[in-house]
């Protein structure tokens, strides 16, 4: 993970005056100091990755803003900085809430067609956040008025938006998902509210509360029989709201402070998200599904986890400091509002890398080997059995140049395509 740092603060670090702090495992953390004394001199403003489930800022510095307000000994004007960046981080987790569940008014409970998927893939999603922050839409009872928010689309995508909203068993989902949403804005409320207390006991207590509706909203989101019709496009997006709800009640053990149990739910979290991913690659049934999961899988597994991984190394990080190590992170004070924006994606002008990426790909591969490309994205060592089916087949068949000594050099788009190939050959013999 590469960090973004102010300007004064690059400046040093590119002169040698300042680096990068690194954990015992020599892995980047979010912090620099003085190069010559140790001391520590300011936290990151952000990160080269733009995650798409969660604003950038969280994943960066909430163990900043938690770790502040946790020790008393820091002055009010740096808590009063604190609470307005939480703040502004928890609408946007809010607001990303809202995208992705309203995308399930567009998309139903069973098969969907392509046309529908394309008006709500990653970049149509990431303008739609984009709009919300700008207060071009409105979020209700956690949904946006798609029909508002997808106006410039064709016929047939309004009269989908019809339809599902007819439908009887999403009514059902709709519904359940009402009522889970109020919940999650509840828990935001009082993650709002308890940042603001300065009472160690009636924080806690505000926070024990938002956690017991975090717990409720997020098993509604993970109710299975909420799923069993579900398209694969479909199950995506639920387990993309919940993980984003796990995320915020591991917030909430951040700012009390009981990093061990951050640490332990951010490794759940991140196995979760691999574990629910390759079931929903797994749902997938043909290629219009498959354009819609590429890209949005792709970026989870390649910015979100990576963040998340920052993360739990920088909470790993803050156990083995000593108290006075302790209170001088504290005591740091927080970016500046204008500059910890940096990295957000303010203007998705242009399709993301991996709408991108996947179109290449496309043009080279067919649906069975971009799925398992996808796969191995997900979970690299599934690379391993088709290895060693194209190497056994390769020899086997008089192709030893299409069995490498080196896999490391060899593209997940070959490996792939080699397997299929191998496979579609002795289907024949």
């Amino acid at each position: 993970m590469i960090f973004i740092f102010s300007e004064v603060i690059q400046a040093g670090i590119d002169s040698g005056l300042y680096e990068v702090v690194r954990n015992g495992a020599g892995v980047a953390l979010a912090i620099a100091r003085n190069k010559a004394t140790g001391q520590l001199v300011a936290h990151a403003i952000g990160a080269v990755a733009t995650p798409y489930l969660v604003p950038v800022q969280l994943a960066v510095s909430i163990a900043q803003v938690g770790l502040q307000l946790g020790l008393s000994a820091v002055q009010m004007y740096q808590n009063h900085c604190g609470f307005q960046k939480t703040d502004r981080m928890l609408d946007d987790v809010l607001n990303s809430v809202a995208v992705l569940q309203s995308s399930t008014g567009l998309i139903g409970v069973g098969e969907v067609a392509g046309v529908v998927l394309s008006a709500v893939n990653l970049w149509e999603t990431l303008k739609l956040r984009e709009d919300i922050k700008q207060l071009r839409l409105e979020v209700k009872a956690g949904f946006i008025d798609l029909k508002q928010a997808l106006n410039d689309q064709n016929a047939e995508i309004l009269q989908r938006i019809d339809q599902v909203a007819e439908d009887i068993e999403f009514k059902n989902h709709r519904m359940i998902l009402v009522q889970s949403h109020g919940k999650f804005v509840g828990a935001i409320t009082c993650l709002k509210n308890a940042s603001k207390v300065e009472n160690m006991k009636d924080r806690n207590d505000i926070l024990n509360l938002a956690e017991g509706m975090l717990q409720n909203a997020l098993a509604d989101y993970n109710n299975p029989g909420l799923c069993l019709k579900t398209s694969a496009a479909g199950h995506l997006r639920r387990m993309e709201c919940s993980w984003i709800m796990d995320q915020m009640i591991t917030t909430i053990y951040q700012l009390k402070g009981a990093h061990q149990v951050v640490s332990d739910r951010l490794s759940s979290l991140r196995q979760k998200i691999r574990d629910n991913s390759l079931e929903i690659i797994d749902r997938c049934k043909c290629d219009n599904e498959l354009d819609f999961l590429f890209p949005e899988v792709t970026r989870i597994h390649t910015q979100d986890l990576p963040l998340l991984e920052s993360w739990q190394n920088q909470v790993d990080w803050m156990k083995t400091l000593s108290p006075s190590e302790l209170q001088e992170l504290a005591s740091l004070e927080l970016p500046a509002e204008e500059n910890s924006g940096a990295t957000e994606n303010t203007n998705p002008t242009e399709p993301p890398v991996e709408l991108s990426l996947y179109k290449t790909l496309k043009q080279k591969s067919h649906y069975d080997s971009l799925r398992d490309q996808l796969r191995f994205i997900v979970k690299p060592e599934l690379r391993q059995h088709h290895e060693s089916y194209v190497f056994q087949r390769a020899n086997a068949t008089g192709y030893p140049a299409l069995a490498p000594s080196n896999w490391q050099e060899v593209p997940d788009l070959t490996v792939a395509n080699l397997y299929h190939y191998f496979k579609q050959q002795e289907s024949y013999a």
